[in-house]
């Protein structure tokens, strides 16, 4: 094992975001199960978000949720289905007057997979020429905070609360005059980890020189899949934050419990509720992305993951005891074929 492969697997084993799914939520499996049998059905967290499909655990439509969300607060979005016709996309795009750079993304999310920033026509015949799936095309905000805001409200209160704000930092490199970019990228572990990809983005600049003091933006996507750092913002909470987060979630049918993921002007503006770009909104299979924060305890995160599930179980008892209905196993299979397909047309 060569000394550089070395590094990024020490790297990796010593910082718990970087381990797999299955690893940190190890412990979550069995108070699922614990939460499942009071409950009377493992799938009871299909009942915390009546108005999204499953909660938002499995499978969800994110158009749908979208346009859920008040016009005010969201994202223009346009819904392509799968097999595009002809010049259709590009013809709606004219229809709507919108520039590029726009961002290409599937129907259906899977932690950032297929999620694309596009930058002329070019890229988005080619994005579509892989594309095997329904898709979502929305504006590129050059709005410059992007935030992710975790907010949950029981159904027989009347506020709620907002429990995690992360902020993104976006994977960069500096140039020192010196290096090229492949050398910028191995010495930085964040965006060695992201080694391979970078090298077929960026392969006709990979060997450039980077002048000193030149910051080269790698990946726009704000994913920690994706190199993305995940920064605890939750100094910001504040009875003013909760407030605007009440007054959006109020008007959106049948949510209790998520993340929105969002752009916006200041944090100024936030606290007013303006100047916002909700991207996406994600129910129940969302997480508090303060915990990925590099230097989070591994303990305190995994504490923090079994509390939403905690509160989760409440919503989703509370609601179903209002009437709405646990998903069933043969509709839980169902869905999760659905993300086993969806996957492998990613990865295709």
């Amino acid at each position: 094992m060569s000394n550089h492969s070395f590094r990024l697997r020490w790297h990796k084993l010593t910082h718990w975001e970087y381990w797999p799914m299955e690893v940190v939520y190890f412990p979550v499996f069995f108070y699922w199960i614990y939460l499942g049998i009071k409950a009377r059905s493992l799938f009871f967290f299909s009942a915390s978000n009546p108005g999204i499909e499953t909660g938002g655990m499995l499978g969800e439509v994110k158009f749908d949720i979208l346009k859920r969300i008040p016009e005010a607060y969201r994202t223009p979005t346009l819904f392509f289905a799968y097999p595009f016709g002809g010049t259709q996309i590009q013809d709606q795009l004219k229809d709507k007057s919108w520039n590029y750079p726009l961002i290409f993304k599937p129907d259906i999310g899977e932690r950032g997979n297929g999620v694309e920033k596009i930058e002329d026509e070019i890229q988005a015949l080619e994005y579509l020429s892989h594309c095997t799936y329904d898709i979502l095309v929305q504006p590129f905000i050059t709005y410059p905070i992007e935030l992710g805001v975790f907010y949950y409200r029981y159904p027989s209160q009347e506020n709620g609360h907002v429990v995690s704000v992360v902020g993104k930092e976006f994977l960069k490199v500096k140039g020192d005059g010196s290096s090229t970019m492949a050398q910028l990228v191995d010495a930085n572990p964040r965006a060695a980890m992201q080694g391979k990809r970078l090298h077929l983005k960026y392969e006709k600049t990979w060997e450039r020189v980077i002048d000193k003091g030149e910051e080269l933006l790698l990946e726009p996507i704000g994913n920690h899949c994706r190199g993305t750092s995940f920064k605890n913002a939750n100094n910001i909470i504040n009875a003013q934050l909760v407030s605007v987060f009440d007054t959006i979630s109020k008007q959106i049918d049948g949510f209790y419990f998520g993340r929105f993921d969002l752009k916006c002007r200041s944090i100024e503006d936030l606290m007013k509720g303006e100047g916002i770009s909700i991207m996406e909104l994600n129910g129940a299979g969302s997480e508090q992305g303060h915990i990925y924060h590099p230097g989070f305890s591994f303990f305190t995160a995994v504490k923090t993951i079994l509390q939403q599930w905690r509160i989760l179980f409440e919503i989703s008892v509370e609601n179903h005891k209002r009437g709405v209905p646990y998903m069933t196993l043969k509709e839980t299979r169902g869905y999760l074929r659905k993300s086993k397909q969806l996957r492998q047309k990613y990865s295709a």
